[in-house]
């Protein structure tokens, strides 16, 4: 009967542990949201001397503060490249990199502590009329986002024909 007792006192202890021990811990909402925006216009194309320069499905992705609105990371620049030799010389693509400017054509500067990621390197060949293409991964500054700065983009296209060569091409952009 003794060892009756002590199964029952074990027993209900255990399911007092269970009701009161097992409670459930509260699930914090998420403290910050990805945000995708399309730039304005989405698609662009500029003919340089050498190439043909086709840019798609532009966007721009920010992590937001959801209390503050505040972007808490250096915002992405996405979209695809293609790339098409319009000389009749084979053409060695190297680099791409993008530059932001405003409206009155200053450029727009990361901020301290921000990522910088604006080139896409390349080690291409690319034959007469001949094109590659490939995903733009850069990063844009953060005041270009928030403060709705950006007025254009910059791709400057490194590449070797004959002899060294780099060109600059601008494309109006907006984010909305």
């Amino acid at each position: 009967m003794h060892f009756n007792k002590k199964i029952l006192v074990f027993i209900v202890l255990s399911m007092v542990i269970g009701f009161f021990g097992c409670t459930k811990g509260t699930v914090e909402a998420p403290k910050q949201q990805r945000i995708t925006k399309k730039l304005i216009p989405p698609k662009a194309e500029v003919k340089g001397t050498n190439f043909l320069i086709e840019l798609n499905d532009l966007e721009v992705t920010t992590v937001e503060d959801i209390t503050s609105k505040e972007i808490v990371e250096t915002p992405n620049l996405r979209g695809r490249i293609k790339i098409t030799n319009k000389s009749k010389d084979m053409l060695d693509i190297q680099a791409v990199t993008v530059e932001y400017f405003d409206e009155a054509g200053k450029p727009i500067d990361f901020e301290s502590g921000e990522k910088i990621a604006k080139a896409n390197l390349y080690a291409r060949v690319i034959k007469p009329e001949e094109a590659t293409e490939t995903s733009l991964d850069v990063t844009i500054p953060r005041n270009a986002i928030k403060g709705k700065l950006l007025g254009r983009m910059e791709i400057k296209l490194v590449y070797i024909p004959s002899p060294l060569n780099r060109e600059t091409v601008i494309f109006p952009e907006k984010v909305e």
